[in-house]
């Protein structure tokens, strides 16, 4: 290695120092841009964001978030600025779409391996690139069309250019890390700014080492934060005033804090599962890891004496993890990828006690294993999955009986958005008046996510021409409830369509 680091050719010298980052970046590119193409928008989250896209592009209004014709507040600007971008490059196609998830998630990996090799060492920050390219949770959301991998880079960046600006005395990396930290807020609201920071605060207060603050830059880096922020914020506080106010403060953060959008997931052990499914396969460690340190563990524990055999490194890391745990064990609110933020720590960790042990050969022959099946289930599962997911069939099946004039609607099930995005059609839900009064998006309530367009099953016209969507579970209610002569058209995805002439 050190003859190449001195070789008389400067570009390969410069490549032989740097063969992790190459080697890892080559990786991802396989891995978060294989198969984009082919992998339809799905229901029911990545509809929601692209028809949002489409409907600002088309509008030409890039700065109001707006969905069937109605603004709406669900989320900052970040990603709808990415997804706009994407499809003024490529078009408005599922590779555009997932375009820039997956630049990030190679951001991700890179900075993850930047970062690791400032603390220990080029070999376990390759190490812990790998753990983490090659994690369930990590491949999906490279992949999907949601907010996530975008809020993943901001975040965790912010956090390792703190740390490396109080470990190197390097203070200008404190205005990066504010940088990051504004575009977070941008990406998903107050939580860019608030999770790291207290993050930071835990890693301090366990240090006793608040002096630090005075060398951080609070007021003029907060500032700057907010600042970035406010390029979006404050337009559309003077645009929309208490409407954008109640929608994305009110609903979308203190309403999702406080009252629980998927009670179903309030449970103790939900993000431990979600541990051991989205670490998969390093999640397998678990039982080998505890054998060689659980009884060190437990002494320590029981002694006392755990947070003192940390070193500072460790420490950092460690508060990385639990903080982020413990903050979103306590939001009312629980969803898979709201975890996301503490998986470089958790890689650089096993990498730590995988390059200890000498077991690096097994965990380099088991990622090269997951980045040949990732690669190939991008193509023989997730495409097949996604199209189940989506209801692209259902929108070309329409396209072809469909004329102008004919009402489309929706029956049953969840409402598919993706069916607006690849037919242009806003087909209004059917329910009944009843049930239109009780889902009617007003209020601080759940409610405010229904934008879709709806219709009242008692004002349906008892004859004439109409084309609706049915879901697979509700076929013999719709044919109950909406009287007349019906045809089945075809049926694709989870949706069977039906006309009436």
């Amino acid at each position: 290695m050190e003859y190449w680091e001195h070789d008389d050719n400067p570009l390969l010298g410069f490549y032989h120092r740097h063969w992790p980052a190459f080697l890892l970046l080559l990786l991802s590119l396989v891995l978060f841009f294989a198969g984009n193409g082919q992998l339809l928008i799905t229901d029911p989250v990545e509809s929601n964001y692209v028809l949002t896209a489409k409907e600002m592009l088309a509008s030409g209004d890039w700065l109001s978030p707006r969905i069937y014709g109605n603004y709406w507040y669900d989320k900052p600007w970040m990603f709808y600025g990415e997804l706009l971008a994407a499809f003024q490059l490529f078009g408005e196609t599922s590779f555009a779409a997932r375009f820039f998830p997956a630049v990030f998630g190679t951001i991700g990996v890179l900075q993850t391996y930047w970062f690791t090799q400032k603390l220990y060492s080029r070999n376990v920050g390759f190490l812990s690139g790998l753990i983490m390219a090659t994690s369930v949770e990590y491949f999906y959301l490279a992949k999907a069309v949601i907010t996530d991998m975008t809020l993943f880079v901001a975040i965790d960046g912010a956090l390792m250019l703190f740390y490396l600006a109080k470990t190197e005395k390097r203070p200008r990396l404190y205005y990066g890390a504010y940088v990051l930290a504004g575009v977070a807020i941008l990406t998903k609201g107050p939580l860019g700014l608030v999770l790291p920071g207290l993050i930071i605060l835990a890693y301090l207060a366990g240090n006793r080492d608040f002096k630090t603050l005075a060398h951080m830059k609070l007021f003029r880096g907060i500032l700057l934060a907010l600042a970035i922020a406010a390029l979006w914020y404050v337009p559309m506080t003077l645009l929309h005033g208490f409407a954008f106010l109640d929608g994305f403060i009110g609903v979308h953060n203190v309403l999702r804090a406080t009252v629980s959008e998927h009670p179903r997931n309030n449970t103790w052990w939900y993000y431990f599962l979600i541990f051991l499914i989205g670490c998969f396969p390093w999640s397998l460690s678990l039982p080998w890891l505890w054998k060689k340190y659980g009884k060190t563990l437990k002494e320590r524990i029981k002694t006392r004496t755990f947070w003192k055999s940390l070193d500072d490194q460790q420490r950092f890391l460690f508060l990385w993890v639990l903080v982020t745990w413990f903050f979103f064990e306590c939001m009312a609110t629980k969803y898979p990828t709201y975890t996301f933020p503490y998986l470089p720590p958790l890689a650089i960790g096993l990498a730590c006690a995988v390059s200890r042990l000498d077991f690096q050969y097994w965990v380099k022959r088991a990622a090269a294993a997951m980045v040949l099946l990732f690669t190939v289930l991008s193509f023989v599962l997730a495409a097949p999955l996604c199209r189940q997911a989506s209801a692209w069939d259902v929108a070309q099946l329409v396209s072809v009986h469909h004329v102008p004039g004919v009402p489309v609607y929706v029956y049953g099930g969840r409402y598919p958005v993706s069916f607006t995005y690849y037919s242009k059609i806003p087909a209004p839900r059917l329910v009944t008046r009843q049930r239109l009064q009780q889902m009617r998006p007003e209020g601080i309530n759940w409610n405010a996510k229904n934008m879709m367009p709806f219709q009242a099953l008692e004002d349906l016209p008892n004859t004439g021409r109409l084309i609706v969507l049915v879901d697979q579970s509700s076929q013999k209610d719709f044919l109950q409830q909406v009287p007349g002569d019906w045809e089945k058209l075809g049926e694709g995805g989870r949706w069977t369509v039906w006309g009436r002439n």
